[in-house]
């Protein structure tokens, strides 16, 4: 993890402020929603992404893929059992 060198103290409400040149730097717009993650002594802010459920495995993945315009979506192990699927149906 690298260090911005930027110290900020939390206001009565439990607030921070994200400089304007990081929030710039990383893409982060205004109310754009960012996931808090514990680790430790650490939190961790990272911008929220969104992943939908492979409608074979059930698995939420950043590795899952959208198909037929985001009607099915499909982590690779749901996508190979699918291809698998097909083909035995193709042969019969």
């Amino acid at each position: 993890m690298k260090s911005t060198g930027v110290t900020r103290k939390v206001d009565e409400l439990g607030r921070i402020v994200l400089p304007k040149e990081l929030r710039t730097t990383l893409g982060i717009a205004e109310k754009e929603p960012l996931e808090i993650f514990v680790e430790g002594e650490k939190i961790i802010l990272q911008k929220y992404k969104s992943y939908d459920a492979c409608a074979i495995t059930g698995d939420i993945s950043e590795k899952n893929i959208s198909l037929a315009n985001g009607q099915i979506v499909l982590s690779p192990e749901g996508a190979e059992f699918l291809i698998k699927e097909i083909q035995q149906q193709l042969v019969k």
